[in-house]
């Protein structure tokens, strides 16, 4: 890792406290919304469907505005903000209705600075080592989310695990996110200028990425996440105090796999890691009648794996970069937005068996779709 840039190494910590404050909301998330705040299953699933939906769509629009007019560390730093200041007021929620619109306002930030950061990342990566960068980068993303869970666990496990706990909780991320965006402002360079004139920000060879991205959005929608699971798992007896546990471990197998695993996809290609990623998504959910323990890991595979797959696929063959990775977000905000709605309707109306059948099924489908479309290119 000593080649990586000081600017890469800087933004990694940025989202390392980034996504410590977004691992405590997202932990705590589910047993607050239908344990503490008691809605059901099926106003969860509209919850992570408004934060996807609004965390993912509007990277289209600043990943434009990023590549039109060469915006980027400001994009960055604004998102960080949003994020940071906006965490904290879910302690004042009182309904689901409330949650999402906290969520959705902090998913703003989200989407304000991804585009723009995975830009910046593209612009900082050596020659032939993009899978890399990302890597290291996602390395320190998970690694945030890692400490965040255990912050969790530390804390019912020693202090108290109560409602009044989780609302303090939700206070506090104020400190490690204020605490990035002071990294960001001062230690991050912007990217380096283009000279090139951007009037066309949308480049017809970018079109070519699209047949794979598409497949990757499908599947996406059947893929059950973590939030879903979490409650799976506090309906089959695990405890509170367990629970951030299970976080715990999907967070560390993203974060032991990440670097290695983009050294793999600079070596093997984004395709067939991508491929390999989608049979872990299909293991999460084989693997829930054998134990929840192995669900976790093989979903954290799949995460790691996948998007650090798509984004070095972008990353080396897109043109337009910003652009790109705003299709990127955009596609999966529509698809795993409405995957979240279909899973927590499915759950709440036919039960958690349901569901796994259902997401079972299309994720097959489309590992089959997948290796027809590798073939072909072969």
């Amino acid at each position: 890792m000593k080649d990586i840039n000081r600017n890469i190494v800087a933004l990694g910590w940025v989202s390392f406290f980034t996504d410590m404050a977004s691992s405590m909301v997202t932990t705590l998330l589910p047993i607050f919304v239908v344990y503490v705040l008691h809605e059901g299953v099926d106003k969860l699933g509209i919850v992570i469907a408004v934060a996807t939906f609004i965390s993912y769509i509007f990277r289209i629009l600043f990943g434009y505005l990023s590549d039109r007019y060469g915006i980027v560390k400001p994009f960055v730093t604004g998102g960080y903000l949003i994020s940071a200041v906006t965490k904290p007021l879910l302690a004042l929620s009182e309904t689901f209705a409330g949650v999402a619109l906290l969520r959705g306002a902090e998913r703003v930030g989200k989407a304000v600075r991804s585009a723009s950061k995975d830009s910046l990342i593209s612009s900082f990566a050596g020659e032939n080592s993009h899978g890399k960068t990302f890597g290291f980068h996602k390395t320190m993303d998970i690694a945030g989310e890692l400490s965040g869970a255990l912050i969790i666990f530390i804390v019912f496990m020693y202090i108290a695990k109560d409602e009044s706990t989780i609302r303090s909780i939700f206070e506090y991320t104020a400190i490690p996110g204020l605490l990035a965006v002071v990294i960001m402002i001062f230690f991050v360079r912007d990217a380096p200028r283009k000279d090139e004139k951007r009037a066309a920000v949308r480049n017809s060879e970018d079109y070519a990425l699209l047949p794979l991205l598409v497949i990757y959005f499908c599947f996406s929608f059947f893929v059950i996440s973590e939030q879903f699971f979490v409650v799976y798992a506090k309906e089959s007896g695990f405890g509170l105090t367990v629970i951030p546990l299970l976080i715990v471990v999907f967070t560390l197998v993203q974060t032991v796999v990440s670097y290695y695993g983009g050294l793999m996809t600079d070596r093997y290609g984004s395709g067939r890691i991508l491929f390999v990623s989608f049979l872990f998504g299909i293991l999460s959910v084989l693997s829930v009648g054998l134990s929840l323990w192995l669900s976790f890991v093989f979903l954290g595979l799949f995460t790691v794996l996948s998007l650090n797959a798509v984004r070095s696929y972008i990353s080396l063959n897109a043109r337009s970069k910003g652009f790109v990775f705003g299709i990127l977000y955009g596609g999966v905000a529509i698809f795993s937005s409405l995957g979240a709605l279909a899973i927590g309707f499915i759950w709440e109306h036919f039960g958690a068996g349901s569901v796994f059948v259902f997401s079972l099924a299309g994720m097959g489908c489309m590992l089959v779709v997948l290796a027809v479309y590798l073939y072909r290119r072969a």
